[in-house]
């Protein structure tokens, strides 16, 4: 929460954050339901966006849970839910149609075609990794049907933004 007011403070039009579930930082220091719906809060008081990530893949046996959070996510007010799971894209969109959706640094989406299969499944914006070059990025820029986003810091991938494997 303090990092949230320092944001808040500095300017930031948007925080992204982690609950403590379905993130992939999900034992750091993050967010309760409870806290989330705080933070949107005081966010939206100040005219700031928030962004909850839920860059997991996702197990069958987890789904239930999953679609519960989402709810809550709903329900709390959050601008939107960063997703990587394209599974977890469709079933958000089916249960939750209003609930708007990003395609996570993860997805690994770095091809403008595929934008408008993610567009029918719910997606409004996708977040490209930091791999693609400038030329790559106005290609995507100019042929994609969604907003995009570039995903510039974070923890230095070995290999792609999100894919850490090695």
């Amino acid at each position: 929460m303090d990092a949230l007011r320092a944001a808040i403070a500095n300017g930031a039009n948007a925080v992204y954050l982690g609950g403590k579930q379905f993130s992939a930082r999900a034992f750091a220091d993050n967010f309760t339901i409870e806290e989330i719906s705080q933070a949107v809060e005081l966010a939206h008081f100040h005219g700031v966006r928030v962004y909850v990530a839920v860059n997991t893949l996702v197990a069958d046996k987890e789904m239930m849970a999953m679609l519960f959070y989402g709810a809550e996510l709903y329900r709390a007010g959050v601008d939107a839910v960063i997703v990587q799971d394209l599974g977890l894209v469709r079933l958000l969109h089916q249960a939750l149609p209003d609930l708007p959706l990003h395609a996570s640094t993860q997805m690994t989406v770095m091809n403008p075609d595929l934008t408008p299969l993610l567009r029918d499944l719910g997606v409004e914006r996708v977040i490209l990794p930091r791999e693609l070059s400038f030329a790559d990025l106005r290609q995507f820029q100019d042929r994609s049907v969604l907003e995009a986003e570039v995903f510039v810091h974070g923890a230095l991938c070995v290999c792609y933004s999100g894919q850490c494997l090695f």
